[in-house]
């Protein structure tokens, strides 16, 4: 009986040596994690020293792009776990009966003593049969234990990796709030920055109130100014760096210039989905020439780099500075909207998609001499900057 089931069992099933079942995504997905908490710790660190830094500004930016870029990486570590403790959850779920006949034999065997187990009512011949074609089935079976052996340690390891990044998220997710919080306030208390101009805040309201698109709003902007040269230095040239400025916040592109939105409008400028409360920073040296809401676009940032080329951020939650400041490149010039999901809701998110948790959307157009151009030659765009 014993021999029949082992023979069956061996011959129904593919057998996997263990050699071949690596704890390897595992193994991706904790170095990840694990690069991903160094990350958070140099970032918390970083906040620390930050307070008593020259440039506060300039450093709270670096050290909360550290937090989104540790946040992010944690956030991968936890997609890969997710996604392969569910793969192996369901492999192991498919394959229940085979998995305890196979413990079933196994078992048997480890209990009765080998003699027992080569005895064959057909006499000697029989019996050395029996035994050559166990020797041939034990080492299979061996095997097929072995590969179980290896998915079930490589689920133990995937979930105490999970439990482990859950508990950094907590740390890194408070942290970034903190770094927030800082930013907002050095950029509050920050009066060093030149200024090419000092705006009119009526005829701005004006402007506003009579502007019907953003191109007519775009094409007023210089008669709200005053003193226009003011102090401010010459900015460097921007065109030369086509193709290579960085997008203005960590992102995916989710409508390219041209293509309609589920209402059927069409823009000129490109949509990026963002994380909530996403760092949006300047991509080059430029002149704020407005901040504030217009229109339906929400709150925007227009930064003029060099006269005549205007770039439009809109979809912001909050602003910082002030129309006339000529503000550096990678300074902040805002936070997305939105609230930091929970661990909990992270998890959640990661195991319906990697891009759930991508609900805020920033609105980029780039217009040369008042007319619109299809941003994305301009910048470094992949198809997912995380």
């Amino acid at each position: 009986m014993i021999r029949r089931a082992a023979l069956a069992l061996a011959a129904g099933i593919c057998l996997v040596p263990a050699a071949v079942l690596p704890l390897r995504a595992a193994t991706d997905a904790g170095a990840l994690a694990q690069a991903a908490a160094a990350d958070l710790d140099a970032a918390a660190r970083a906040l620390q020293a930050a307070q008593g830094a020259g440039d506060r500004v300039a450093a709270l930016t670096d050290t909360l792009r550290a937090y989104e870029k540790g946040l992010g990486a944690l956030r991968e570590s936890l997609r890969r776990a997710v996604l392969r403790e569910s793969e192996l959850t369901a492999e192991l779920q498919s394959r229940e009966g085979e998995i305890a006949q196979l413990l079933a034999v196994l078992q048997t065997m480890g209990r009765a003593p080998a003699p027992t187990l080569l005895l064959h009512p057909d006499g000697p011949t029989g019996t050395a049969r029996s035994g050559m074609i166990l020797a041939d089935v034990a080492p299979a079976l061996n095997a097929r234990a072995d590969g179980l052996r290896a998915r079930l340690q490589e689920v133990r390891t995937l979930r105490a990796l999970q439990e482990s990044a859950v508990d950094q998220l907590d740390t890194g997710l408070d942290g970034v709030q903190r770094a927030r919080t800082a930013l907002s306030q050095a950029v509050s208390d920050r009066t060093d920055l030149p200024r090419r101009f000092t705006s009119d805040p009526e005829g701005t309201a004006l402007l506003i109130a009579s502007a019907e698109t953003l191109g007519s709003f775009a094409e007023g902007l210089s008669a709200v100014a005053e003193g226009e040269e003011g102090v401010a230095p010459d900015l460097p040239e921007v065109t030369d760096r086509r193709g290579d400025l960085p997008l203005p916040v960590r992102g995916r592109v989710l409508r390219r210039a041209g293509e309609a939105d589920a209402a059927g409008i069409i823009r000129p400028g490109i949509v990026l989905a963002t994380r909530p409360r996403a760092l949006v920073t300047a991509p080059f040296a430029a002149t704020i020439r407005y901040r504030g809401p217009l229109l339906d676009y929400g709150n925007v940032m227009i930064l003029e780099p060099q006269p005549g080329i205007l770039l439009v951020l809109a979809g912001l939650d909050v602003v910082y500075g002030s129309a006339g400041e000529v503000i550096p490149e990678g300074a902040p010039v805002g936070l997305m909207g939105g609230e930091d999901p929970g661990p909990g809701a992270i998890l959640s998110d990661l195991s319906v998609g990697s891009g759930a948790e991508r609900t805020e959307t920033l609105y980029l157009e780039l217009r040369r001499e008042n007319e619109p151009t299809d941003p994305e030659p301009w910048f470094a765009v992949t198809k997912d900057t995380q």
